[in-house]
């Protein structure tokens, strides 16, 4: 593995270099934005993910080891695991009261074409851990020896996640011929 990228960045980090968490955000934020967004489909959630993992860069930025694992894998992995918190709370919510009804347009500056609504509503019908792999790879471009690392699997096991996902979401598509 050769030197990582962010490898300085982190330690200065480690030392409290304010600055350092400024340039590093600035850096990983569009990226980490994009992952929780695709993963949790709630752009305010997203951003609170976000915050959360940058909240823990600064706190654990010296558990981070060069050669274990590039920095940028490890802040992937930080991501999706609030993330999974997140999707179980929301498995394990439950009330007497009536939810609010949350008005689901789209904002007018980020108003999806239809193929693209379709491909976000299939990504977020199929099984969680292939949604991740997918994520990862195609929205994250990340390679699939780093989203194996960041989801603590084999590289075929990656790929079969990959392959099933793909399946899924294509015959979702296939099956949904786009008249709501």
């Amino acid at each position: 593995m050769g030197a990582d990228p962010d490898e300085d960045l982190v330690r200065r980090i480690s030392a409290g270099d304010a600055a350092a968490v400024q340039t590093m955000v600035a850096r990983k934020l569009p990226r980490i934005l994009a992952l929780a967004t695709r993963m949790l489909s709630d752009p305010a959630e997203a951003e609170d993910v976000a915050q959360e993992t940058f909240v823990r860069i600064w706190r654990h930025a010296s558990g981070w080891r060069q050669g274990h694992a590039r920095f940028d894998t490890w802040i992937h992995r930080v991501a999706l695991n609030l993330c999974y918190d997140r999707l179980r709370r929301r498995r394990e919510w439950t009330t007497d009261e009536l939810p609010e009804v949350v008005d689901e347009a789209a904002l007018p500056d980020a108003v999806p074409g239809d193929d693209e609504r379709r491909v976000q509503q299939a990504l977020q019908r199929i099984a969680p851990r292939q949604r991740e792999a997918i994520v990862l790879v195609y929205y994250q471009d990340l390679s699939n020896i780093e989203a194996a690392s960041a989801m603590q699997v084999s590289v075929d096991a990656l790929e079969s996640l990959l392959a099933r996902g793909r399946r899924s979401m294509q015959a979702m598509l296939i099956g949904d011929d786009g008249n709501d």
